[in-house]
């Protein structure tokens, strides 16, 4: 009777929109990593970019490696964030991180340095797409003696390409 009930009665709960919280929430989640890149992004003169569905699957999959290293690879623009706390906001945290990197840029001599490569990628006038995920790790995987939330993001086309800097690191408007 129960699974009938539940039967009957999924199409009504889908078109509530609740038959998937965790699609409810990616959505709020997509739409936080959005807004937040394409806000640093218009500081610079870079167009908006949109939400990357294939890149969510790969970064949440590095992500929940708890291995704060790159991916190999490179088909992707990445950046890495973790901090020691579950409970922290990493999106805005790892943002406001690389975001702090443009003080480093050097305009009259464009080029990739690791002091700025994360900012780089944020405002790269090229790259369209983006997604980010994050994953809570245990200690002792990130950091020796604290749990962390760990932030992957990704970028479509990839950024922090030689000899395309001029072109696509805006200054501050």
């Amino acid at each position: 009777m129960f699974r009938l009930l539940l039967i009957v009665l999924a199409p009504a709960i889908s078109a509530l929109g609740l038959a998937n919280p965790v699609a409810l929430k990616r959505d709020a989640w997509s739409d936080q990593v959005v807004s937040l890149h394409n806000s640093y992004r218009a500081q610079y003169g870079a167009s908006p970019v949109s939400w990357n569905q294939n890149l969510y699957a790969s970064a949440l999959s590095w992500a929940q490696q708890c291995n704060f290293v790159h991916s190999p690879g490179g088909k992707y623009g990445e950046n890495l964030y973790a901090i020691g706390s579950t409970s922290a906001d990493a999106l805005t945290m790892g943002l406001k991180s690389w975001m702090s990197e443009a003080s480093k840029y050097d305009y009259n001599n464009p080029g990739f340095t690791s002091s700025t490569g994360h900012f780089t990628q944020v405002v790269w006038k090229s790259t369209t797409g983006v997604a980010c995920a994050q994953a809570n790790c245990a200690a002792g995987t990130i950091f020796p003696n604290n749990a962390s939330k760990f932030l992957v993001c990704r970028y479509t086309p990839p950024g922090n390409v030689a000899g395309q800097f001029p072109q696509n690191v805006g200054r501050h408007v």
